[in-house]
C-alpha cells in the first residue's frame, strides 16, 4: 500500500513561516502570511484573544484578595494628631450645685478646656488560627486560578488550531475544486476534438459542459468556504477582521507514534490544567473549612499607642498604652455553625468535581486515541482510493481517445476521483483534528505546537 503523500500541514504539525511577524507589520504586506505557531502567538499574546485577557484580569482580583486575606496577619499601624477646643453646659450634664452666698463663689455654667494630642497606634494579631487558614486558603486559590489561565491558554490554542486547521481545510479543497475545474475543461476540450475528428457525438460535448459547470459551482462554494474560514480565525485570534491573511501551513499527514493507552492517561492526570486547577479549589475549599472550624478557638491579640497630649504642643507631655486582648467564643446565635455546615458541603461538592474531572479527562483521551486510529486508517483507505481512481480516470481517457468507449466512463470515472479528492481531504482533516483532540486531552497542546 502506498504511504500517505504530504501536502504539507504540520512537519510536526506546522511549517514556521521564514520572516518574523514584526517585520511583517512593520513593513506592512498587502497580505499577512500566518503560520499555525504565529497564530497562537497572536491569540496569546496580552492583547490578544478576549479569554486570555480576561483571565489574566481573574488573576489580578485573586492575587488582590490574597493580599487582603494577608493583612489580617500583619500589624495595623495608625497615626493621628488632634487640637480640639470645647465647650460644655454643665447643667445639661446634670451638674448644678447652688452654694450658699456667704461663701463667695458659684461653678459656671459653662466651661471650656483646649486638647492637643499626638499619637501612634498599633494593632496585632498574636494568635488567630481561623485568619491563618483563611490566608492559606487564599493563597491555594491563586495557584488554582494560575491553573486556570494556563487551562485558558490551552483551550485558546485549541481554538486557534482548530480554526486554523479548517482554513487550511478549506484553502485544500479550493484547491481541488480548481483541480476539478482543470480537469474538466481539459475532457471538454478532448470531447470536442472527438467529435471534430467524427469518432465522438454531440451529447458527449454537453455531458462535458454539464460536468464543468458543476465544478465551476463547487469552485464558488470552495472559495466562500476560505473567505469564512478566514474570518473565523481572525476572530478567534483578536485581529481586525478586514486584515488579508494567507495561510503557510499545509494539510498533510504526519505520522504518530503509538502510544499506550494507560501512559497517556497517567500524563493527562499530570499535566491538564483543568485537573490542577480543580485540585487547588479542593484545597482551598478544605482549608476554608478548616478556618470555619478554628473559629472556636481563642484568639490572641496586642495593642499598643504613643503620643504626647496637653492644653496646647508647648506644654504636651509623653503618654502610653499597651496590652494584650484575648478573645473567647461563646455564644453568636448558631452563626459559626451554619456557617461550618456550609464549608463542609462546599469542601465536599469539590472533592465530588475532582473525582469527576479524573473520569473526564481518562475519556477524553480514551476517545482521542479512538479516533486518532480510526482517522489514521482513514487517511491510509482515502490515499489508496485516490491513487486507484487516478489510475481509472487515466485508463478511461486512453479508451475514449482510442475510440474504445464513450464519454460515459470517463465522466464515470472522474466523478469518483472528484470524490476521492473530497474523502482524502476528509481524512487529512479528520486525522490532524483528532491529533489536536488528544493533545488537548493530554495537556500537551501548546508544547505540540512549540
Amino acid at each position: 500500500m502506498q504511504q500517505p503523500s504530504s501536502v504539507g500541514l504540520w512537519p510536526a504539525f506546522l511549517t514556521l513561516f521564514a520572516f518574523p511577524l514584526s517585520a511583517q507589520l512593520e513593513t506592512r504586506p498587502p497580505v499577512l502570511q500566518l503560520s499555525l505557531k504565529q497564530a497562537v502567538q497572536i491569540a496569546l499574546a496580552p492583547e490578544g484573544n478576549t479569554r486570555v485577557q480576561l483571565a489574566e484580569e481573574s488573576l489580578k482580583q485573586a492575587e488582590a484578595q490574597a493580599s487582603e486575606s494577608r493583612a489580617a496577619l500583619l500589624p495595623d499601624l495608625e497615626s493621628y494628631v488632634t487640637e480640639e477646643a470645647q465647650t460644655r453646659n454643665l447643667k445639661a450634664l446634670g451638674i448644678n450645685f447652688n452654694f450658699p452666698a456667704y461663701l463667695g463663689f458659684s461653678l459656671p455654667a459653662l466651661v471650656g478646656y483646649d486638647v492637643f494630642d499626638a499619637r501612634a497606634t498599633v494593632n496585632q494579631n498574636i494568635f488567630d488560627f481561623a485568619s491563618i487558614r483563611r490566608f492559606q486558603a487564599s493563597k491555594v486559590t491563586v495557584q488554582a486560578i494560575k491553573a486556570d489561565r494556563e487551562g485558558t491558554h490551552n483551550q485558546v490554542t485549541d481554538q486557534v488550531a482548530r480554526a486554523y486547521l479548517t482554513g487550511v481545510r478549506a484553502v485544500a479543497g479550493l484547491e481541488t475544486a480548481q483541480a476539478n475545474v482543470d480537469l474538466s475543461e481539459a475532457l471538454l476540450k478532448l470531447a470536442r476534438h472527438q467529435k471534430e475528428a467524427g469518432t465522438g457525438t454531440g451529447i458527449e460535448v454537453t455531458r462535458a459542459q454539464v460536468q464543468l459547470a458543476n465544478d465551476r459551482q463547487h469552485l464558488l462554494v470552495a472559495q466562500n468556504d476560505v473567505d469564512r474560514a478566514q474570518l473565523d480565525l481572525l476572530k478567534v485570534l483578536g485581529i481586525r477582521l478586514d486584515s488579508p491573511v494567507e495561510l503557510t501551513d499545509k494539510l498533510s499527514y504526519v505520522a504518530v507514534e503509538a502510544m499506550d493507552e494507560a501512559k497517556a492517561i497517567e500524563t493527562a492526570r499530570k499535566t491538564r490544567a483543568e485537573l490542577q486547577a480543580q485540585q487547588h479549589r479542593e484545597d482551598s475549599a478544605r482549608l476554608s473549612y478548616s478556618s470555619v472550624k478554628w473559629e472556636r478557638l481563642p484568639s490572641v491579640g496586642g495593642f499598643a499607642d504613643y503620643g504626647s497630649i496637653g492644653t496646647g504642643i508647648g506644654d504636651a507631655v509623653a503618654t502610653h498604652t499597651y496590652g494584650v486582648t484575648v478573645r473567647v467564643p461563646l455564644f453568636d446565635g448558631g452563626r459559626r455553625d451554619a456557617r461550618r455546615v456550609e464549608s463542609a458541603s462546599l469542601y465536599k461538592q469539590e472533592r465530588i468535581r475532582t473525582a469527576d474531572l479524573k473520569d473526564q479527562v481518562e475519556l477524553d483521551v480514551r476517545l482521542a486515541l479512538d479516533s486518532l486510529r480510526s482517522a489514521d486508517d482513514q487517511v491510509k483507505v482515502s490515499e489508496e482510493g485516490l491513487h486507484l481512481s487516478e489510475n481509472e480516470l487515466a485508463q478511461a481517457r486512453r479508451r475514449y481517445e482510442a475510440g474504445v468507449t464513450n464519454s460515459v466512463e470517463v465522466t464515470d470515472a472522474q466523478t469518483r476521483l472528484d470524490r476521492a479528492r473530497d474523502n482524502r481531504i476528509t481524512a487529512l482533516y479528520n486525522y490532524n483534528l483528532a491529533r489536536i483532540d488528544l493533545a488537548t486531552a493530554m495537556g500537551t497542546i501548546q508544547s505540540m505546537i512549540q
